[in-house]
């Protein structure tokens, strides 16, 4: 992307796009104690295309006993399989998820590497080296199919079992996942800890190790932070940024960790900054609602709260006025 021009709080030039990558269906949803009917995420997934998400992880081929959120995203994947309007990548742990996704009919896949060593045990059941020779299969095997292959760097900035993670060791293993061919590695905040030094220590880490453009940011809001470390990221150069619709999220493997930084949020602030994103905010505001609504609980973007009190407010007063 090229730069804007627009000074951002620390000097440095905020990008003229962002293109946003919407984890709500799977990060998001995932982490939900109960499983959400296939009805309600085919309908979130069209409206946050209609409201012009252009990617949307669609889900994860991970066994359903271990997560069974996404028993159905094989259902969610043929589907939309016949639409390239959007992009819809889906979680693959290994050669027998990256079948199901195949079998699907997905065109993007997704894969997950973590930055220490306790963290992958939790979370793959595989050291560091073991996942990363698991995942150059996974890749390999996909690419060779047509398919693309997204990378995550889980545990970036902090990991749940050992504490801080130095910023050079993520970086390390962000440049492996972009070998392996990777068209994008999303550097993610898991235990949503990192203040913006420590995520523009990561991300300044990042791009030092693979081109800008291949490099996405992934922020969890646990201490309220998401939104700052995005915009010093972008401060950097950095144009992709990973949300979730409502700030749906957490992790089941980072005890505490809160919901991804909310897609309503970020919007906000990027047109704020007047930072194009084709996203339509009133009509994302309107399916963060309606996915709360299923959820049975009020969105936690608060962006999309307030904006949804005013639409309200604007509809009764409307309302009043025309009797």
């Amino acid at each position: 992307m090229t730069e804007s021009g627009i000074p951002g709080a620390s000097g440095g030039a905020l990008p003229n796009a962002v293109r946003i990558v919407e984890v709500g269906p799977r990060d998001g949803l995932q982490n939900e104690r109960a499983v959400v009917p296939l009805a309600a995420k085919l309908s979130l997934i069209e409206s946050l295309v209609a409201a012009g998400l252009g990617t949307v992880e669609a889900g994860s081929f991970v066994s359903p006993r271990w997560v069974p959120q996404m028993a159905d995203t094989d259902r969610v994947v043929t589907h939309f399989r016949s639409s390239d309007a959007v992009e819809m990548p889906v979680l693959v742990p290994n050669l027998r998820g990256l079948e199901l996704a195949k079998a699907a009919g997905a065109r993007t896949v997704a894969v997950f590497a973590a930055a220490t060593v306790l963290f992958s045990r939790a979370n793959l059941n595989a050291s560091r080296a073991e996942s990363l020779a698991r995942f150059a299969e996974v890749t390999a095997a996909a690419r060779a199919s047509g398919m693309r292959v997204r990378g995550y760097v889980s545990c970036a900035v902090h990991c749940p079992y050992e504490g801080w993670v130095e910023p050079g060791k993520a970086a390390e293993l962000a440049a492996s996942l972009a070998d392996m061919g990777c068209y994008e590695v999303s550097m993610c905040d898991t235990t949503g800890a990192a203040s913006p030094g420590r995520a523009l220590a990561m991300a300044r880490a990042a791009i030092a190790a693979v081109p800008i453009d291949r490099i996405a940011v992934h922020f969890h809001d646990t201490f309220g932070q998401a939104l700052v470390n995005t915009l010093a990221c972008l401060e950097l150069g950095i144009s992709v940024v990973d949300s979730s619709v409502s700030g749906l999220g957490g992790c089941p493997y980072s005890p505490g960790a809160a919901g991804n930084l909310a897609t309503e949020d970020l919007v906000y602030m990027l047109d704020g900054l007047g930072i194009a994103t084709g996203i339509d905010l009133d009509a994302l505001v309107k399916a963060g609602a309606e996915i709360s609504d299923v959820l049975g609980r009020k969105p936690i973007s608060r962006a999309g709260l307030a904006l949804a009190t005013r639409l309200s407010a604007s509809s009764e007063v409307k309302d009043h006025l025309s009797n």
